[in-house]
Formats: C-alpha cells, sequence, structure tokens
C-alpha cells in the first residue's frame, strides 16, 4: 500500500520535531556522549538535523541545522547525515528519522552480525508497527556492518532495505539502531518499541 507524504513543515516546526526526539531518547540515555542524530523532513527538498557534535539530551534550537536532501553537505552536518539523507531520497513517505545507541541494539547488532538479519517474532509490541495487527508475527530487521564511510555505509543501507521486506528500523553491527516514521510522534513510537524488543531479545537469549 502507498503510504501518505508528509505534509511540508516550517523550519521552526521540523526543528521540535527534532528536539522531542532528542530529549525523548536522552531521558533514556540512549544517546550516550553526545552519539546518535536525529531529524525532520521539511519538504521533499530540506530536512533539520541535528548539528554536529550537539549534545542531544540538551538539546536547543541552535544545535538543529537545515539542510538540502540531495545537495551539498552542510558545514555543520555531521558524519551519519548521509544515512538520513539517503532515507528521505529512497522513500518520499518518510517524515523523520532518528539513531540511537541503546545497549541492547549496539550487542544485538554484534551477535547477529554473521546472519545479516535479526528476527524479532510473537512479542505483542509489534502491534507498534503500522500495518501489524497480532502478535502472531515476526520481523526481520536488516544488520549492515559498520563503515566510516558513511556515503558508502548509507548506499548499503538502501540496497539492504530495497531488497528486504518492509521494516520501520535497521541495524549496524556494534553501532547501533536506525528508525523511522512518518513524523517525529511515529519516530519516538518506533524507538520506544525496538528499545522494548531487542531489550526483550537480549534478555530471551541470556536466559537460553
Amino acid at each position: 500500500m502507498t503510504q501518505p507524504l508528509p505534509k511540508p513543515l516550517a523550519f521552526a516546526d521540523a526543528a521540535a520535531g527534532v528536539i522531542a526526539m532528542a530529549h525523548f531518547a536522552g531521558e533514556r540515555h540512549w544517546v550516550p556522549a553526545t552519539s546518535g542524530n536525529f531529524s525532520v523532513r521539511v519538504d521533499q527538498r530540506f530536512a533539520a538535523l541535528t548539528a554536529t557534535g550537539a549534545d542531544k539530551a540538551r538539546l536547543t534550537a541552535a544545535d538543529v541545522i537545515e539542510a538540502e536532501i540531495a545537495g551539498p553537505k552542510h558545514p555543520r552536518a555531521s558524519a551519519e547525515a548521509p544515512l538520513h539523507h539517503a532515507r528521505y531520497a529512497a522513500d518520499a513517505s518518510v517524515g523523520a528519522v532518528a539513531h540511537i545507541h541503546t545497549v541492547a541494539s549496539t550487542v544485538l547488532s554484534r551477535r547477529h552480525e554473521a546472519q545479516g538479519v535479526l528476527r524479532i517474532a510473537g512479542w505483542e509490541l509489534l502491534k507498534a508497527f503500522p500495518g501489524v495487527t497480532t502478535h502472531e508475527t515476526a520481523i526481520e530487521v536488516p544488520i549492515v556492518p559498520n563503515d566510516q564511510d558513511t556515503e558508502r555505509l548509507a548506499a548499503l543501507v538502501e540496497e539492504r532495505l530495497k531488497n528486504s521486506a518492509p521494516v520501520h528500523g535497521y541495524l549496524i553491527a556494534g553501532h547501533g539502531l536506525y528508525v523511522w516514521g512518518a513524523g517525529a510522534k511515529d519516530a519516538i513510537r518506533h524507538m520506544d518499541a525496538f528499545d522494548f524488543l531487542l531489550t526483550a531479545e537480549l534478555h530471551e537469549e541470556q536466559a537460553r
């Protein structure tokens, strides 16, 4: 089913969404040591993104930049900005992207890197994702190897997503989790759902 396109936003409104995601993650210690990145699409050409080096837990409007999705690199853009831009360029229905470093996502991404995917099945909270109406289902979260060349990494991620079943997140091995949604509220819900599901998976694996 074709997803509706996000409505264009004023930059100030997009920046407010970025700040809301960042503070939500910061309160849960998902962005340690200024890690993580957040963005909200302004329109089909621009996005609001966290600036490099910003403390996401204490993010302010001064820490949010407006950058062209397919344009030259913004001078204050973080190294991971290409991963955000690539999602917006690949899927016009994506309105917000969040990148966090939870313990469960980081550990599981390394543990399952060789398989290239983490299968999550049977949990009630899978219903937090659009289109999922029962716990009797499974999602396969792609895992890609880490790469300091983020342009190359973004291209690899999008190639994997293009050839995968629909999903609202992916893992970078030893690095963390990317999620997205139609807007900041959806991305926040997906961050929260993935953190619970990945934590549950980690606990279950450790109990075996």
